[in-house]
């Protein structure tokens, strides 16, 4: 899989993730489709993708074990990494610490790692 293979399959669980745990209607921008996704955004997903990825891989499948909010947080941890990378000064919430994130992306970013998990079993 390519590394935009695995940046779409972030922003599909992404956006699957939103739509299951939002409350209300979320903002357009968090379910924009990846033909509107900026590139950064998208750079971003591609290398937290693959950062989960192997971090399955060289776990030999034990990262199955982590707890949810364990799989979150090393997502979120990732993400605010790349944020780093791609803005001198980003917004506030684009590197809040895991604690400070609501639910629902708490939720999501859990999600994302399960989707990434179940496409890319370790070999």
């Amino acid at each position: 899989m390519s590394e935009v293979d695995g940046a779409r399959l972030f922003r599909e669980g992404w956006i699957a993730g939103v739509r299951r745990h939002f409350p209300g209607e979320p903002k357009a921008g968090y379910v924009t489709p990846w033909e509107g996704t900026p590139e950064w955004e998208r750079e971003a997903a591609g290398a937290v993708c693959a950062q989960v990825r192997q971090f399955v891989e060289v776990s030999a499948g034990k990262a199955g074990r982590l707890s949810r909010e364990q799989k979150g947080r090393f997502v979120a941890t990732c993400w605010t990494a790349q944020m780093y990378k791609h803005f001198e000064e980003p917004k506030p919430g684009y590197v809040a610490d895991w604690a400070e994130l609501p639910k629902w992306q708490q939720e999501t970013d859990a999600d994302i790692f399960e989707v990434i998990e179940r496409r890319f079993p370790p070999s």
